[in-house]
C-alpha cells in the first residue's frame, strides 16, 4: 500500500488484509477508539466479518497545546500518563488533575452518546482487535490496553494503519500482537499520511455503530446474534 491513504476507510480495508488470520472466527470482536479510529475499525470489522463496538478513551492534552498528549484516560477509571512529556514540560500535578477531571466528564458524555444504557462489550475470553487511525505518542491506545487487560481478553491485538516506529514498538510490548501497517520515517503526525483526515463526528460514529448492529443481526446465526446482544456488543 502506497501512502498516503485516501481516507480512514481505505486505511481500514488495507489494515484488515494484515489481520486475515482473524477472519470468520466466532471469538473475535473489533473495538474502535473514537472518534477517528471507528471508521477504520468499521472497515476492519466488515472485512473480517466480525462484530464492531467502540471503546471510549480520552486524551489528556497539554494545556494550550492540546494535540500533544500528556496521557489518556479510559473506561473503568484507568489513567496512563506520559512521564517524558510531563517531565520535559514541567507540568505540575494540579494541571494533570484538572485536565483529567474535565476529560472524565467528556468521556462519560461520549459513553452515553454512543452506547446509551447498554453495558460495555463483554471481552473476557475473546480475541480483541483494538483499532485506531494512527499512533503518535500512543497514550490513547495504552490507556485502552490497560483498561481492557482488566477485563480478561483471551488475546489483545493492537492495530493501526500508520504509526511512529518507536511508538509502535513501545505499545507492542503491552499487547499480545501489534500490527502497524506502516511506520514511515520521519513520521511527524498521523494526519500527514491521509489525503482526507477530516475530523470524524459523533454522529458519524453513531451511524457506523448502528449500521454494524443491523449487519450483525441480519448476518449472524440466531444463537450468535443472541450472544452478541447478551454481551453488549453492537
Amino acid at each position: 500500500m502506497k501512502l498516503p491513504y485516501r481516507d480512514r476507510s481505505e486505511a481500514g480495508w488495507y489494515l484488515a488484509s494484515l489481520l486475515d488470520v482473524y477472519a470468520d472466527r466466532q471469538d473475535v470482536v473489533v473495538l474502535g477508539l473514537p472518534r477517528g479510529g471507528v471508521p477504520v475499525a468499521d472497515a476492519v470489522a466488515r472485512a473480517l466479518r466480525a462484530p464492531l463496538d467502540v471503546f471510549v478513551v480520552r486524551k489528556l492534552g497539554v494545556p494550550h497545546h492540546e494535540e500533544l498528549a500528556m496521557g489518556a484516560i479510559a473506561s473503568g477509571g484507568v489513567r496512563v500518563l506520559n512521564t517524558d512529556v510531563l517531565r520535559q514540560l514541567a507540568i505540575p500535578p494540579s494541571v494533570v488533575e484538572a485536565v483529567s477531571a474535565r476529560e472524565a466528564r467528556e468521556l462519560a458524555r461520549r459513553e452515553w452518546l454512543y452506547r446509551g444504557d447498554r453495558p460495555p462489550p463483554e471481552v473476557a475470553g475473546w480475541i480483541v482487535i483494538l483499532v485506531d487511525d494512527g499512533l503518535a505518542t500512543g497514550s490513547t491506545m495504552r490507556a485502552a490496553i490497560a483498561a481492557l487487560r482488566q477485563r480478561g481478553p483471551a488475546r489483545l491485538v493492537g492495530a493501526v494503519p500508520v504509526a511512529a516506529r518507536a511508538t509502535c514498538q513501545e505499545v507492542g510490548r503491552e499487547v499480545d500482537e501489534m500490527v502497524c501497517a506502516a511506520t514511515p520515517d520521519p513520521f511527524a503526525a498521523v494526519g500527514l499520511w491521509y489525503h482526507d483526515f477530516t475530523a470524524t463526528t459523533d454522529q458519524q460514529v453513531r451511524d457506523l455503530l448502528e449500521a454494524a448492529a443491523l449487519r450483525a443481526h441480519a448476518e449472524l446465526p440466531p444463537a450468535r446474534a443472541h450472544d452478541a446482544s447478551e454481551r453488549g456488543a453492537l
